[in-house]
């Protein structure tokens, strides 16, 4: 309603008309919702492996991604066995209580999950988690 019932015609409107700032912000904010999921899904797409007796984990600084065709990602850049082994001595020379988070796909071998395993804990890490799906 952006004219007033009193007054003069030549007056200028001093009233602020908020229902087109309304919808812009309804129309932002619906934009905003559609897009988060889309955002916020990780950059590689691993299919984890089903258990009813897995704990979250809180968010730790070393995140690693094993994917089908086993390739390694760290904290989501690219990786091997070797600099994945450094960059945890390194991280674990800062933080002596680090927790690494392994997410493998549950096409790859059992033999290349360990050895990542192995990689890590000779690092000097002391905790790990392997990251599942509930059912």
């Amino acid at each position: 309603m952006a004219a007033s019932l009193g007054g003069d015609a030549d007056d200028p409107i001093a009233t602020i008309n908020v229902t087109p700032f309304v919808d812009i912000i309804l129309v932002v904010l619906i934009i905003f919702m559609v897009t988060a999921p889309m955002i916020m899904q990780p950059s590689i797409n691993v299919n984890l492996p089903e258990a009813s007796s897995g704990e979250s984990t809180l968010p730790t600084s070393l995140q690693i991604s094993m994917s089908r065709d086993g390739t390694i990602q760290l904290n989501g850049a690219p990786s091997d066995l070797d600099s994945l082994a450094s960059y945890a001595e390194k991280a674990v020379a800062e933080k002596p209580d680090l927790q690494a988070v392994i997410a493998a796909d549950k096409e790859v071998p059992h033999g290349q999950v360990v050895s990542v395993i192995d990689a890590v804990k000779r690092a000097g890490i002391k905790k790990f988690a392997i990251s599942i799906e509930q059912k």
